[in-house]
């Protein structure tokens, strides 16, 4: 079993307590003298608190606190310089500004739930307000920068005898995970306690550490469970500061859960995006320069990046290519990371432009693709550690039935459903992140595997069991993880499609340490030196193979528990081979798509997704990655939306009715093959991630199946039926 293990489609160790409702989620956790904490979110989206008052609030039973920024304490901020991550800067409670709709002005603090609902309730702010500005971005506030460039893009695009220029637009997605975000904090003897709904509970610990003011000795991040981060749970957001604080100050256990209508102001989203492409193409398709101009929306001084070409520098070759963007601030809340950040939007302009080319020369999409390959990285001059796109795109064409496409619009049909069909290429970065792991041979024959890192739903539970197995030869029912605890070695955070990836050296280093200690205790019960003993498949024994024992009845005979071994892997960026490598993981889509006019029905029927990613650890939780990410891609293309009202800010369609999301009925049949290519620049295993790649480039496919199915190109997302209707009116007519 060991042999294989890795590859092999393992259902998910934790699996049974979820489905049967034992496993343990941070709103979960109800502590003796437990207090519930709601915040007061401001009801103007621009300007200043001119008084609270509390004092009805206060009188309600059960309540022991109402906060405001005159009573709440002063809290740190990051340093400029810091390493660490926090997308809203600005710490809550601390003056009398409103940056944005849904600010927290006050937080109460009381018994029950129903107690501090109908606390909060009864304070009242006073404000004096301004107009917020939540327009849709047109350019950016300052002149941007290239981030890459190459060639004179600009003269070549002139020259360029095919050329198409067109602006694409992608909206503010709002992150809408199954588990709202909360907090429980709990001090005790100056020590802090944080139940925590995050990605990234290393970076969690030392950001709320630094903003207290604390030692960071004197704070433990435990997050056991997690119902779906998709970035949106990868830095700390003011509401954990708030129960921390709160529980400081009141000396008791404080929750603190975040409310459906809050995910929509409080906790960062997608921003929105505004992107001018620019393709110069010779007639055979060949691209003679590439420009590549975004903006995106930013809260007022929290100037996160939305890194829309992120991918476009290495993606296609062209000796000419210029990506610049630069933020434009709004009054709104913070943006963060989404799945795929810069890079999903990024390609959904790009790709697009290079559909609209491929009907502008008369070319197949794929065969636009194919002749546009690059040979190495020509923004880094590196070649790839390993790069299969044209694999991709030939595997998908011949899965989808792409060579039946008749290339007219609106030519193919089935009954009164004329059929689309579009494709598009995807690509996400491969990254290695610090990590430090404990493997323990334990007295029992078991082993386990300690490390400070998080499963987000994606299955890290499993696939370090994998991992640890193969690294042991212990079958990997015999093998318990514990992660999800800043006690335990410090891990990498879940973003980025990196978590797998870097924790694969750490494991193995750590297994071979725990059995380099084995070794050493083995030697004289079985009377030969250590060099002159071998670990395999559980048993140490002489190096010929004879006088095998099992490590746990060894561990027995020496009265010994266990052994540990310690081991720990650097970034990628500070790793000598991966430093002189472009390393990425690649895909592409094939969609179909079903457009009834005499119904104005849109529908995305099936989708064939090819991924270049190296070896996948796990079929079966990589394969559920890529096809929920394929949904999200859908919900992105037709669905998804968040508007603001511009008389006060707030978020318009802030609950599950109104924010349209894909349901069973919108899902498409879903096709996905993983390519067997290892790729060793990452770890041994050849393994790079694969959670955001099966969302990047989904939306440009649909947007091209939609325009081979009506003739119509959306350039704006989410695409509405309302854009194909005078499809509908011309049918009709």
């Amino acid at each position: 079993m060991t042999d294989n293990v890795i590859g092999a489609a393992l259902p998910r160790i934790d699996g049974p307590k979820k489905v049967s409702g034992h496993a343990r989620y941070t709103a979960d956790r109800h502590l003796p003298g437990m207090l519930v904490a709601l915040p007061v979110g401001a009801t103007i989206g621009k300007g200043r608190v001119t008084a609270i008052d509390t004092a009805a609030a206060l009188a309600l039973p059960g309540v022991q606190a109402v906060y405001t920024h005159r009573n709440f304490g002063r809290l740190h901020r990051l340093p400029e310089d810091s390493a660490l991550r926090l997308d809203e800067k600005q710490p809550p409670l601390q003056d009398d500004t409103v940056r944005y709709y849904g600010q927290y002005v006050a937080l109460v603090v009381a018994d029950t739930f129903e107690r501090a609902s109908a606390a909060a309730a009864a304070v009242r702010v006073s404000y004096a307000s301004a107009t917020p500005d939540v327009s849709q971005v047109e350019h950016p506030d300052r002149p941007p920068q290239p981030s890459t460039r190459r060639g004179d893009p600009d003269r070549a695009f002139a020259a360029a005898p095919v050329q198409v220029d067109a602006t694409y637009t992608t909206p503010v997605e709002t992150h809408n995970p199954i588990e709202l975000h909360a907090s429980v904090a709990q001090w005790e003897a100056g020590h802090l306690t944080l139940y925590e709904t995050t990605q990234a509970i290393v970076n969690q610990r030392a950001v709320v550490a630094t903003l207290l003011g604390v030692p960071l000795e004197a704070v433990r991040v435990v997050t056991e469970y997690l119902g779906g981060g998709f970035g949106g749970k990868l830095w700390p957001w003011q509401h954990c500061l708030l129960a921390a604080q709160a529980a400081r100050l009141l000396g008791r256990p404080v929750k603190l859960v975040v409310s459906r209508h809050m995910m929509f102001h409080n906790v960062g989203h997608r921003a929105e995006t505004r992107q001018r492409v620019r393709l110069g193409a010779q007639p055979d398709g060949r691209l003679l320069s590439v420009c590549h101009d975004y903006t995106w929306h930013v809260a007022r001084g929290e100037p996160n990046e939305e890194n829309c070409g992120e991918a476009t520098g290495y993606l296609y070759s062209t000796q000419n290519l210029r990506v610049a963007g630069g933020p434009a601030e709004r009054d709104v809340g913070p943006n963060t990371s989404m799945r795929g950040p810069g890079a999903v939007p990024g390609l959904f302009a790009l790709e697009s432009a290079m559909d609209e080319l491929a009907v502008k020369l008369e070319i197949d999409p794929v065969q636009l693709r194919l002749a546009n390959e690059p040979a190495q990285d020509e923004t880094e001059i590196l070649p790839f550690s390993s790069r299969h796109l044209r694999e991709c795109v030939h595997r998908g064409a011949e899965r989808f039935g792409w060579a039946r496409r008749n290339p007219a619009v609106g030519a193919m049909r089935e009954g009164a459903t004329i059929l689309g069909w579009g494709m598009a290429c995807a690509s996400w970065m491969a990254k290695r992140r610090p990590a430090e792991v404990t493997v323990l041979l334990r007295a029992d024959g078991g082993v386990t595997v300690q490390s400070a890192t998080q499963d987000i739903g994606t299955g890290t539970y499993t696939v370090l069991a994998q991992m640890t197995a193969r690294a042991t030869g212990v079958d990997v029912s015999r093998v318990k993880v514990e992660i999800g605890d800043t006690a335990l070695p410090p891990g990498p955070w879940s973003g980025g499609s990196m978590a797998t990836a870097s924790l694969i050296p750490a494991v193995e280093a750590a297994a071979r340490a725990a059995i380099r200690q084995l070794l050493a205790h083995a030697a004289p019960v079985l009377g030969r030196p250590a060099a002159l003993l071998a670990f395999r498949n559980g048993k140490v024994g002489r190096t010929d193979g004879s006088g095998a024992v099992p490590f746990g009845e060894l561990l027995r005979r020496l009265g010994h528990q266990h052994v540990a071994g310690h081991g720990a892997s650097p970034a990628s960026s500070a790793d000598a081979h991966a430093k002189d490598l472009s390393i990425h993981s690649y895909g592409c889509h094939f969609v179909e798509v079903g457009w009834q006019p005499a119904l104005a029905r849109l529908a995305v029927r099936r989708v064939v997704t090819v991924i270049d990613a190296g070896t996948i650890v796990n079929p079966k939780t990589g394969r559920n990655q890529i096809e929920g990410a394929v949904q999200m891609g859908v919900g992105m293309a037709l669905f998804e939306r968040t508007y603001y009202d511009r008389r006060s800010g707030a978020p318009v369609n802030a609950n599950l009715a109104d924010y349209v999301l894909v349901t069973h009925a919108d899902a498409p049949q879903v096709d996905v093959t993983f390519l067997p290519y290892p790729d060793r620049a990452l770890n041994e295993y050849g393994a790079r991630g694969i959670g955001e790649i099966g969302l990047a480039g989904v939306a440009p496919a649909i947007a091209a199946a939609v325009y081979h199915a009506t003739g119509i190109r959306v350039r704006d997302l989410p695409i509405r039926i309302e854009d194909l209707l005078h499809t509908l009116q011309e049918n009709t007519a």
